[in-house]
């Protein structure tokens, strides 16, 4: 779930990034211990927790902290929570391609056999299956992660941007605050700066679109609420919404205004086209 660059930073910068702390993460962890006991009361598997951050002997930037040690057996389990949103992505034989990655990662590192995956999905439906090691697969991971490792990590060079949000928010932290200064920017800027221009034209255009056809729809609804045909269904309902009137608090309570007033510091990112002079 992370970036390149989300990597590479942990790797590099020595000055903490904000770590996430969303309400999804939080339950996760508060969930982990839960589904770890489940599995186990499931499985009759006897399972233990481990301490201690990992290290692959041969390849020391190999790092693994796993969930749970299967007692008994060379194998260990992975917890994991998700919404009812992913249920289809884990019916059958079927596990998410990332948690089969982080696994064979986990058995690089332990030289174990094997690992189970266990999953509460919407808080109401437990599975759990096997994953066996696949040595390929393994000599794949490690390549990759060598890779990475001698040409950005011990270089300190960073890796290509992408354009995840995660990718966005790093760069944000990264270079918070401008120094004020204008530089001349390179070729490659003027042609990324070219195709942004031609992509936001399209985009524009297909909201348009876009905007264009959910009007067609609405004049077909009329007065009703929803709307089926084939294997769509639309809504159009009545939704009520407070909202802050910020210019009258301002007004007629200056001082509380101030008192819930709270400073945050961004950088804003903006493109303009200047307009040439034509020669006479």
């Amino acid at each position: 779930y992370k970036s390149p660059i989300d990597v590479w930073v942990e790797k590099t910068v020595s000055q903490p990034i904000e770590a996430d702390s969303s309400e999804y993460t939080y339950w996760g962890n508060l969930l982990e211990s839960v589904v770890a006991d489940e599995f186990q009361r499931q499985t009759g598997l006897k399972i233990r927790r481990c301490n201690y951050l990992l290290q692959n002997t041969e390849y020391p930037f190999m790092l693994a902290n796993i969930d749970r040690e299967i007692i008994g057996q060379k194998s260990g389990l992975e917890c994991k929570t998700t919404s009812e949103y992913n249920k289809n992505k884990w019916q059958d034989d079927e596990i998410p391609a990332e948690y089969i990655l982080q696994c064979q990662h986990y058995m690089a590192v332990t030289g174990y056999e094997s690992w189970w995956i266990a999953v509460l999905i919407g808080g109401n439906k437990f599975i759990y299956k096997q994953i066996q090691r696949d040595d390929e697969l393994i000599q794949t991971l490690i390549k990759a992660e060598q890779d990475f490792w001698q040409n950005y990590v011990v270089p300190k060079i960073m890796p290509p941007v992408d354009g995840s949000t995660a990718c966005t928010n790093i760069l944000g932290q990264l270079y918070a605050q401008s120094n004020g200064n204008t530089i001349d920017l390179d070729a490659e800027a003027k042609t990324l700066l070219e195709q942004r221009q031609l992509l936001k034209a399209s985009q524009e255009a297909l909201t348009e679109k876009i905007n264009e056809i959910d009007n067609i729809i609405k004049s077909k609804l009329g007065d009703n609420e929803v709307g089926m045909v084939d294997k769509y269904l639309v809504k159009w309902t009545n939704t009520v919404s407070n909202k802050l009137d910020s210019k009258l608090l301002k007004s007629q309570y200056p001082d509380v205004y101030q008192s819930c007033l709270k400073s945050s510091a961004s950088r804003r990112f903006t493109v303009s086209v200047k307009a040439v002079k034509e020669a006479k």
